[in-house]
């Protein structure tokens, strides 16, 4: 199984899956921002609170071979994704629209679009958006076991023990 199948297991689904999609499409419409036509996946980390942790990825590619991953990372209006690390990943965000809350080795600040952030591995990062936002991730391959979160009622990742 692929690394999206495993994401797609763990996604938000029916109803809240489906208004947060159309709300999304309607913020991108108005950035008049295009995604790649892929499925989509509605996270929620397992909590059961997407719009307070939670986010909407769209993979551009995951090619685990070639060493290389690009997704889109949208967040709406005070949504975060969990503080987490990564130890083979390394990560660079461009902000691409709207302004994110970041907070990576011992700093917090915002950022807006244009700015870039090497995110080096074993390094714990946590973002949120102030307003909705859209992030452009460029990254070595997302394999789901390589995010150790620190919150443990997340029950993905490398440090989930079911």
């Amino acid at each position: 199984m692929d690394e999206l199948d495993v994401g797609l297991k763990i996604s938000v689904t029916g109803q809240l899956r489906d208004e947060a999609l159309a709300a999304c499409a309607r913020q991108l419409k108005a950035w008049d921002v295009a995604m790649p036509p892929v499925e989509p996946l509605v996270l929620d980390f397992g909590l059961g609170e997407f719009y307070r942790t939670g986010l909407i990825e769209y993979w551009v590619a995951n090619e685990l071979e070639a060493g290389y991953c690009g997704k889109f990372l949208f967040l709406f209006d005070g949504q975060t994704c969990p503080l987490h690390h990564h130890r083979t990943k390394l990560e660079t965000f461009y902000i691409q629209r709207g302004t994110v809350h970041m907070q990576y080795a011992s700093r917090e600040w915002d950022m807006r679009p244009g700015d870039v952030l090497r995110v080096e591995t074993n390094h714990p990062h946590t973002f949120r958006g102030v307003g909705p936002a859209l992030i452009l991730e460029v990254s070595k391959p997302c394999v789901i076991a390589d995010n150790f979160f620190a919150d443990s009622r997340i029950p993905i990742g490398g440090n989930y023990r079911p």
